[in-house]
């Protein structure tokens, strides 16, 4: 974090990366002193609501942010940055969205939690465009421009007023992540229906925090007041507390009710109750054991919508085999549920030293049981082309590719099957999961199933 102080007195000269949050009112001019080394700028949490005309002179700038400020329209002269390709405008009060009012070469353009209620027919020339992040908005409609964009992998419509699915989303050949809950065709029955104990908060004694995401907090916790059935369970729990706003996947609600309706499996972090009272949502969990790490870290500016990893983590082919099966089979679970993921990343799966998986994370799921058969069927193709995704980042990380070729090769063509953009020839999980068993089974050499020495780091 920099301060306006720094800027003004000129000791920030030749930075490429300018960060300041002092509930700014007014855009410093001394920012253009910056604008031969200036690549990316991130003015969010001030109180700003506009931008000055030249503001195209920031020649080499690649990344803005500017959320959580004052905006009520997306500033044009943005467009003028020509170099431009990330865009941030989370939790404004933007309700106008202008046309032409965005670089060609937008990459990742974020309106999230915002007042739009309509798009510009130009948003289809952003033909570089791969990950659109709409949730929280008041949009009724699509438009059909967007078809143009067939870069776009990664789009989240969730928490709008959007009728149902246009016809054109489903033929986008490289969508993979979808995110459409609470909208009117989309949204769940009531918490009354969940089928899970329903507790107080008060029922709960909170300990220490575990882990804290966009959408909650994570404590570790016991009970006071178990549940009677529940009570010759000896299992240690935790419990998430959401935050209640809108997230970049859409509402707390709706995240809730996707992990219920998910129910239990054996990928599944074990559910055991919910809370949901006037002001607060939350979950109860068993402990995950301490063993478990997320398998992957979450996608980087440069990599956009590819997950990255710890350097030097590496895989057995083993491990990689064992992983996909058991996230094949999660997802015939979830979508036997009418649920798809819609996260499917290696950032939220846990796996411990034996590469047993636990599939986590439902901000972005949502329920597909309302949608015609062929939407369905294609929600499920978006998720194998994450899958292929996923698959293809295991095989990035293999330690023992050259001791067994044949299998890795086996694997890569499983992969490509998965990522093809011709919706027609896809796979299904079902068929993914028979394949790998018939891997599993022709390569007993392998030691799929002995996985004793874990994950290598």
């Amino acid at each position: 974090m920099h301060t306006l102080a720094q800027l003004k007195a000129g000791e920030l000269s030749q930075i490429r990366r300018l960060q300041i949050a002092e509930n700014l009112t007014e855009f410093p001019d001394e920012i253009f002193d910056l604008a031969d080394t200036l690549e990316i700028l991130d003015l969010s949490n001030n109180q700003l609501d506009c931008l000055p005309d030249d503001f195209g002179r920031l020649h080499r700038l690649q990344i803005l942010f500017l959320s959580n400020n004052q905006f009520t329209q997306v500033p044009k002269v943005i467009a003028d940055c020509a170099n431009l390709n990330t865009i941030g405008f989370k939790a404004n009060r933007i309700s106008s969205v202008p046309e032409s009012a965005f670089p060609p070469g937008t990459r990742w353009l974020i309106l999230t939690d915002n007042q739009i209620e309509k798009l510009p027919d130009s948003i289809g020339e952003l033909r570089r465009l791969q990950k659109l992040m709409l949730a929280g908005n008041r949009l009724t409609e699509l438009p059909a421009s967007l078809a143009k964009c067939t870069d776009l992998q990664l789009m989240r419509i969730s928490a709008n007023q959007l009728s149902g699915l246009p016809d054109w989303l489903i033929q986008m050949p490289k969508l993979a992540w979808l995110a459409f809950a609470g909208n009117p065709f989309s949204r769940y029955p009531g918490l009354e229906n969940a089928g899970m104990h329903r507790v107080s908060l008060s029922d709960i004694q909170l300990h220490e925090q575990l882990g804290e995401g966009a959408s909650g907090v994570i404590h570790r916790a016991e009970w006071i007041n178990q549940p009677a059935s529940l009570q010759d369970s000896q299992e240690q729990i935790a419990v998430k507390l959401f935050k209640g706003q809108v997230t970049s996947d859409g509402y707390s609600f709706d995240e809730l009710q996707a992990t219920l309706t998910a129910g239990n499996h054996p990928n599944l972090v074990q559910m055991t109750a919910h809370i949901s009272e006037s002001d607060q949502l939350g979950l109860v969990m068993g402990l995950i054991p301490s063993t478990f790490y997320n398998l992957g870290l979450p996608p980087s500016l440069a990599t956009c919508t590819r997950d990255t990893f710890v350097d030097g983590f590496q895989l057995t082919l083993a491990e990689i085999t064992k992983i996909a099966i058991s996230i094949a089979d999660t997802l015939i679970h979830l979508h036997d549920k009418g649920l798809c993921h819609g996260d499917l990343y290696a950032h939220n799966i846990l796996v411990d030293p034996d590469a047993t998986v636990l599939l986590g994370d439902f901000g972005a799921a949502s329920n597909f049981l309302s949608l015609s058969g062929e939407q369905r069927d294609a929600l499920q193709i978006f998720e194998v082309r994450a899958y292929g995704h996923l698959l293809d980042d295991l095989l990035s990380l293999c330690r023992d590719k050259t001791s067994h070729l044949e299998l890795f090769e086996q694997l890569s063509a499983l992969k490509n099957s998965c990522t093809h953009v011709n919706i027609k020839e896809s796979l299904t999980f079902s068929e993914i999961k028979g394949q790998l068993r018939t891997v599993i089974s022709d390569r007993q050499e392998v030691s799929i199933e002995d996985n004793s020495n874990g994950p290598k780091s």
